[in-house]
């Protein structure tokens, strides 16, 4: 995603649908902005750019447009479900501020408020018509849309509808659609059209006699268990319903065995709860909007006391991996998908995922598991129990508000440090934007730690000191002491390198060069047959000390 351009670059960059200027010498109106990072999204990524010129020759004049460019960047990342990113350049004093977007997913138009914004030329409009279908013929045939034959309106489940209609009016904050009749509604999001009654309609609205008519494996299973072992559920209720007669009766019983975990910092104690609310309801929506349909089986959710596991027919959809899976959308069931963003449900599933693993972190819980799943099921474990009180503590210490910024590679990049694993090459971006928050420390060439003050805030100063290793100065004193030691018959540098076996042969180098370059060191022979003595200036100097 990421081109940076130097700001030559860009007062030479042709504005269109890849990079767009703004004056803004003042101030810019969010919602204008959004529609831009939309269009740009739709158009497969670009730059908006405050503080240039629109007008050639272009020239730098300035914007204080933005002037906390992260929680613009979360807004438009909330609003978006799109990955955004900012650069700031300054000339003369004269601020500019370029926002970097992403392009949209496979198959699927980006949207704010509710239209697909799109541009021609530099001019913004709503997406059309004929973009937009071949958007969606991009992630090929798509079940949901496709009409059931027999289906009917009487088929629909009123109060699943009504569900529907209030969260959409409110979502669009129209309350014309409070007034729209059955018919008019189900045509005006598409559930319906001229050929007749979608599988969206029904998997999203239909009638239990009607979906065990049509669609039977579109039912959600719940399922409690006590214990691992084989046999009959503790509570077992099959829910073949249409998904907004059903959501919320799932969370209830999930909810009535949700355990409290207690965490004290201080005089303040916390309850953590086993399964997060926000994190099972992602968990149930990916379920049913990325599901195979023409499969046979029923989605699966099974509780136990420290777990929930979430299983549904099919595997992932096309071009979808464990490894990629926070950073694609390829949305199986569009007109599902398409039908639950406008009434605000995959406001937060369009980024389900991401979230799933940012709360994992923020509650100091095991990042949600895959292990499983195959080309038939996707398996999704999301375990409850917290791992580490005092990461919940670090997390505390960083802050809600300094959080509200962070993206899920933040997230992720803060998890890895804290557990001393391996940074994955995609989230090295993120390293620099933490340090300058002041989050982590750079401590040498590609390697960074959490701060100190973040370790020392939860009693864990000593594993700083641990990961960053002794100081320069006393790592060169451990050299000299041991060359000492050695006296006349010198030291090999394979010796040295037993001395401090966390320094590369570089880093030894470098030591040894500063301290030749102090009159501390000196070598007698060349390359791997070299031995190292300590000065005569060196010696006196020691006995003084």
């Amino acid at each position: 995603m990421y081109n940076p351009m130097t700001l030559k670059e860009l007062l030479n960059a042709q504005e269109g649908e890849s990079v767009q200027f703004k004056v803004a010498r003042n101030r810019f109106d969010f919602g204008e902005a959004l529609h831009c990072c939309c269009a740009l999204s739709n158009c497969g990524g670009g730059k908006l750019v405050f503080g240039i010129s629109d007008k050639r020759p272009r020239e730098v004049v300035g914007s204080k447009a933005f002037d906390q460019p992260e929680r613009t960047r979360k807004g438009f990342i909330d609003k978006l479900h799109i990955m955004v990113d900012f650069q700031l350049y300054e000339e003369d004093g004269k601020r500019v501020l370029v926002f970097e977007v992403a392009g949209r997913p496979l198959g699927l138009p980006v949207q704010a408020d509710g239209i697909a914004w799109w541009y021609e030329g530099d001019s913004l409009i709503p997406m059309p018509e004929d973009v937009r279908r071949r958007i969606y013929a991009e992630a090929g045939f798509d079940f949901s849309g496709s009409v059931c034959p027999g289906a009917k309106l009487d088929d629909f489940d009123v109060s699943a509808v009504d569900e529907f209609r209030k969260k959409w009016a409110e979502k669009s904050n129209n309350r014309r659609i409070l007034n729209l009749s059955l018919e008019q509604l189900l045509r005006d999001c598409e559930a319906i059209t001229d050929d007749g009654v979608t599988y969206a309609a029904l998997i999203l609205f239909g009638k239990r006699a009607s979906l065990g008519k049509f669609l039977p494996q579109a039912e959600i299973v719940f399922e409690y268990r006590s214990s691992d072992a084989s046999g009959p559920a503790s509570q077992r209720e099959e829910l073949r319903a249409g998904f907004f007669a059903c959501y919320n009766r799932l969370w209830e019983l999930i909810n009535l065995r949700n355990d409290k975990q207690h965490y004290q910092e201080g005089f303040f104690v916390y309850d953590i709860p086993t399964f997060n609310e926000r994190v099972v309801r992602e968990a149930i929506l990916n379920a049913v909007s990325h599901r195979n349909y023409q499969m046979g089986g029923s989605v699966f959710i099974r509780q136990y006391r420290d777990r929930l596991v979430v299983e549904s027919p099919g595997g992932f959809p096309n071009g979808i991996t464990v490894d990629n899976i926070l950073d694609r959308q390829s949305p199986r069931n569009r007109r599902v998908a398409e039908i639950l963003a406008l009434c605000g449900l995959v406001e937060r599933s369009g980024q389900g995922m991401n979230l799933m693993y940012e709360w994992s972190i923020k509650e100091a819980k095991q990042l949600p598991d895959f292990t499983g799943t195959d080309e038939n099921f996707v398996k999704l474990t999301l375990n409850g129990l917290v791992l580490d009180e005092k990461m919940l503590s670090l997390i505390n210490r960083i802050g809600s508000e300094r959080m509200e910024s962070f993206s899920t590679g933040d997230f992720l990049v803060i998890n890895a440090l804290y557990h001393e694993e391996v940074i994955p090459q995609n989230l090295h971006q993120n390293l620099k934007r933490l340090e300058d928050w002041g989050v982590v420390e750079h401590i040498g060439r590609n390697k960074y730690v959490l701060a100190r003050s973040l370790y020392a805030a939860v009693g864990k100063s000593g594993v700083h000191t641990r990961v960053v290793g002794l100081d320069r100065n006393t790592n060169k004193e451990l050299l000299l002491k041991h060359i000492r030691d050695n006296g006349d018959q010198g030291t090999p540098f394979k010796e040295l390198q037993q001395v401090l076996p966390g320094q590369s042969r570089n880093q030894l180098q470098v030591l040894m060069r500063e301290l030749r370059k102090e009159g501390r060191v000196y070598a007698i022979g060349k390359t791997r047959g070299a031995k190292w003595f300590v000065t005569s200036a060196d010696n006196h100097r020691n006995q003084s000390d």
